[in-house]
């Protein structure tokens, strides 16, 4: 087993959640300051971004940070997909005044790779986490020569499982209550999906590694139950939403403080892979599960136009809202007072 060191060795048990489009370093750097595990997602951030990010993290001062990637099989751009999901948009593309000759080909979100790992081999930052699995085997080796703690997201016994049989340090338990993408990654069935609660404790006794709860956990209550149940700490991501640090836009922002965060729903139109997010016009009338989405992360290429067009008129009917179930512990403060808030360290 590689070094855990990183996750059993925190000040406070609190791991924050790579949030992708809401935070970048300074809310790392703000949670690893504090004690936490401060987390960078680098799965939408090119080569140069994510070598300045650690760069920034670094020069802090900070010794234990995570960096995130994802480890999704890349699936070629379908010609006949696109027109499948263009049809079932047809309405609010026309809504919008959006042309679909404006929405292009592409994908902002790359998995891990060798070219990857040259970036940040300089570095060989503490802890690397993964979402969707684990990269390819060689690569996953040639991490473990860096003697860094390697952990990724489980959301069923099984995958907890299979990840310990990879040589993973440590199993991040994702509950169903968490918001963002769902970690899954050896079956797309959503009936497998389970409470943090339920999971939790079948993922301590089915692996000998450390396990993070993630899932509905922001108060302090929420940690001494994960804790209290075995876990060696807890993720969370919801709850630093509105802290100063975190980059999350004004619209978002009004949302989570809103009773709209009490409406929440997994959702697959934003991406193409099921996520939690506040239920708004998108995920109401063309989800929340649609069939006729494309593969990740090819979906997000025509829902990143309507969101762009209804955000410049002050509208978030088509901004992936992300938020977990429980939003009560997410609070405008400094992520210092956030993490000691959690632990009940204040």
């Amino acid at each position: 087993m590689t070094n855990a060191k990183a996750i059993t060795g925190l000040l406070y048990p609190v791991v924050q959640a790579p949030m992708a489009g809401v935070q970048g370093s300074r809310l790392a750097i703000a949670v690893s300051a504090a004690g936490g595990l401060g987390s960078l997602p680098c799965a939408m951030l090119s080569a140069t971004q994510i070598e300045s990010e650690i760069k920034a993290i670094r020069s802090a001062g900070i010794e234990c940070y995570n960096v995130n990637f994802f480890c999704h099989k890349p699936l070629r751009y379908s010609t006949a997909q696109a027109e499948r999901w263009l049809s079932a948009l047809a309405n609010h593309l026309q809504q919008l005044n959006v042309s679909p000759d404006a929405i292009t080909a592409g994908s902002g979100r790359s998995p891990f790779s060798h070219e990857l790992a040259d970036v940040i081999e300089p570095f060989k930052p503490p802890v690397i986490s993964f979402h969707f699995g684990l990269p390819d085997a060689d690569i996953l080796e040639r991490l473990k020569t860096w003697d860094v703690c390697i952990i990724s997201t489980a959301t069923t016994v099984r995958e907890a499982q299979w990840l310990e049989s990879q040589g993973v340090s440590a199993v991040i338990a994702q509950g169903l209550e968490a918001g963002g993408h769902r970690g899954m990654f050896l079956s797309d069935d959503l009936t497998t999906q389970s409470g943090t609660f339920a999971l939790l404790p079948q993922v301590v006794s089915a692996v000998d590694v450390p396990v993070i709860a993630a899932g509905g956990v922001s108060t302090t209550q929420g940690v001494s139950a994960a804790l209290s149940m075995g876990a060696t700490a807890v993720q969370a991501g919801t709850a630093f939403l509105l802290c100063d640090e975190a980059d999350t836009s004004e619209l978002h922002r009004a949302q989570l403080q809103s009773d709209a965060a009490l409406h929440t729903a997994i959702t697959n139109v934003f991406s193409g892979k099921p996520a939690r997010s506040i239920v708004n016009k998108a995920v109401r009338e063309i989800g929340p599960i649609c069939d006729a989405v494309m593969d990740f992360p090819h979906t997000a290429n025509a829902m990143a136009v309507l969101r762009s067009k209804a955000e410049a008129c002050g509208s978030a009917d088509y901004t992936p809202l992300w938020c977990g179930q429980n939003a009560s512990g997410c609070r405008s403060v400094p992520a210092l007072d956030l993490v000691k808030e959690l632990v009940g360290a204040v």
